[in-house]
């Protein structure tokens, strides 16, 4: 590859990380510092919209987040609406090297659970596995942020990111951005609120509260969608 199709790939190409279970929430933080320094473009949270970014040292401002509600949700817009392979990383039967470099284009990252792995509705949505060599033997498997940070980098060396500059012994930092939303929350379009809100609706018909005559489920679920009204009011009264 010579320097122009170097350009024109890094320019053409982007990776994303998907967030679904990871079991020990300050790991967000810490993949956070490694996406920023291999040039992710968004991390992409399902489930859960707030995230602990212990350890990201103040990376996570400078990151695009995104939240959806369920895998199916994230698979429709990361397949449909920007294009991805959805990469997981995973020793599979059928998983590739990573020092392969088995990437075709744009590429979303879906690391499994710490101890657990990826799951089979994780699996479902992947178009293909890369597991990442070890040669040594005092290990099974290595931690989810340490694999995240190899995988990213070898991707970044792949799309022939450009790298960055550097200050002294460290890399350039940029200034962070105006604030835009609340620390560590992941805020929803009014799409996926709509979404959430019906999903709640359609599981509290069959919510065993009001099979036996009571009130507790519709008294739950009226608080929960107050509460995400004045979530969403507060998120909008930030950004302004």
């Amino acid at each position: 590859m010579d320097a122009g199709e170097a350009v024109t790939l890094w320019a053409s190409v982007e990776s994303l990380v998907v967030v679904h279970n990871v079991a020990k929430r300050h790991n967000v933080g810490t993949m956070a510092r490694s996406a920023t320094a291999f040039g992710v473009s968004e991390i992409v949270l399902v489930g859960r919209r707030d995230f602990n970014a212990f350890g990201s040292h103040g990376s996570t401002s400078h990151l695009r987040f995104r939240h959806f509600h369920s895998l199916s949700q994230a698979r429709h817009y990361l397949k449909e609406e920007r294009n991805c392979d959805i990469c997981g990383v995973e020793i599979t039967d059928g998983a590739l090297s990573i020092a392969d470099h088995p990437f075709r284009k744009s590429t979303a990252f879906l690391l499994g659970n710490e101890g657990t792995g990826l799951s089979a509705k994780e699996c479902e949505i992947c178009d293909f596995f890369v597991y990442i060599p070890q040669y040594g033997c005092g290990t099974a498997s290595l931690n989810v942020t340490v694999a995240a940070s190899i995988v990213l980098h070898h991707f970044g060396v792949w799309a022939g990111f450009p790298e960055r500059s550097r200050e002294g012994n460290k890399f350039a930092v940029a200034e962070k951005p105006v604030k835009q939303t609340r620390r560590n929350y992941c805020a929803s379009s009014a799409e996926s609120i709509a979404e959430e809100r019906k999903s709640r609706k359609q599981s509290a018909s069959v919510d065993i509260f009001e099979e036996n005559g009571t009130s507790e489920s519709k008294s739950t679920n009226l608080l929960e969608a107050l509460f995400d009204d004045r979530v969403q009011r507060m998120t909008i009264g930030e950004e302004r």
